[in-house]
């Protein structure tokens, strides 16, 4: 079926991929050969994700899990589970001992790669979060979502440092008492930045 995402392998010449199909496939690139099929998740996979020294592979899914798979044996390390909805993002810190995820439900959560315990769950968005990265240092993680914002929390309190947000096409513009649109026109503008004061806050 449908694949949603491939990563690389960080050292060896192998390629995974996720899919529709429930499954994640590793791929020796050299010949085009399928060298494993991993198979756990009960519904289609949407990240994945190495860790930096290759030794396992996170996977998240619309069953609302996070799996770690042992690339050597193909079987899952850790199931993860907290998440109320799709899981449609994962990532892994740069010393391989943390996971992101991002979430339908609009929430991040860390997660101890070793033990698999959620470490923290970070809420914000006010919508799907669709992705997450660690920064180089893996003290910062970025997340973006539904809600036209990307946020930057501290790995180590959980707390978010910024929120970054482009202008709407019509940011701060004044439509009040505006004459000739229909209730769906104004609508429309104020989901691109238009305002509308109230008549109580005329008053």
């Amino acid at each position: 079926h449908a694949v949603f995402a491939v990563a690389f392998h960080p050292q060896k010449s192998l390629l995974a991929s996720g899919s529709y199909d429930c499954t994640l496939k590793l791929w020796d690139i050299r010949t085009g050969e399928c060298r494993q099929t991993l198979s756990g998740h009960l519904s289609s996979v949407w990240a994945i994700a190495f860790a930096p020294q290759g030794d396992y592979l996170a996977s998240s899914s619309i069953d609302q899990t996070v799996r770690l798979w042992d690339i050597r044996t193909g079987e899952c390390q850790q199931l993860l589970h907290g998440h109320t909805n799709w899981v449609m993002s994962v990532a892994v810190s740069p010393d391989g001992h943390y996971l992101a995820s991002g979430s339908a439900d609009h929430t991040i959560k860390l997660w101890h790669a070793q033990t698999g315990a959620c470490l923290k769950t970070l809420q914000g968005h006010d919508n799907t979060v669709w992705s997450v990265a660690f920064s180089p240092d893996g003290q910062t993680l970025a997340s973006g979502s539904d809600d036209k914002t990307i946020k930057l929390w501290s790995v180590a309190t959980g707390q978010c440092l910024q929120t970054l947000k482009p202008q709407e096409p019509y940011e701060g513009m004044d439509i009040t008492g505006v004459v000739g649109l229909t209730e769906a026109q104004i609508t429309t503008l104020k989901q691109l930045g238009a305002v509308e004061q109230s008549i109580l806050s005329q008053k």
